[in-house]
């Protein structure tokens, strides 16, 4: 990750709605898949259409009332901001890295874990949880509750 991580800031009222309506126009053109032009008075730009898809996300989350933060693919997060992101205790990570469920390096003393390690363990856990809920689901039909 670069030197200083980006602050997730909670977004205003104003922000909220303002990005209700960004994302409802913006949503109508993602099926396009071709750049977005934009223009200010002073200048125009032009967005990936892959930018595009991110910027509707971030509207999304933004119009809900939640803080966004992105983290590059490539990016190597420290030991609590892999706890964070997979909603555990920075011990509990440790332990998973210890027992080798969980990929890292070490950068002097300092574990690294790679992002899309983490996701991966993530996507993994989320659908072991998914399977077991199946279940509980199946036998408490089975049991008429």
């Amino acid at each position: 990750m670069s030197a200083a991580a980006p602050v997730a800031l909670i977004p205003s009222e104003d922000d909220v709605k303002l990005a209700k309506e960004a994302k409802r126009i913006l949503a109508t053109r993602l099926k396009t898949h071709r750049p977005l032009d934009l223009r200010s008075e002073e200048s125009s730009i032009r967005i990936p259409a892959a930018a595009e898809h991110l910027l509707v996300q971030i509207l999304d989350e933004m119009s809900r009332g939640n803080a966004v933060k992105l983290i590059p693919i490539h990016a190597e997060l420290t030991t609590q901001e892999a706890a964070d992101l997979l909603h555990i205790s920075r011990p509990t990570l440790i332990r998973l890295l210890k027992e080798g469920k969980l990929e890292f390096h070490k950068v002097g003393t300092h574990r690294r874990v790679p992002f899309k390690s983490a996701m991966a363990f993530k996507r993994r856990i989320d659908e072991e949880r998914r399977e077991a809920l199946a279940e509980l689901a199946a036998y408490d039909q089975e049991l008429g509750i």
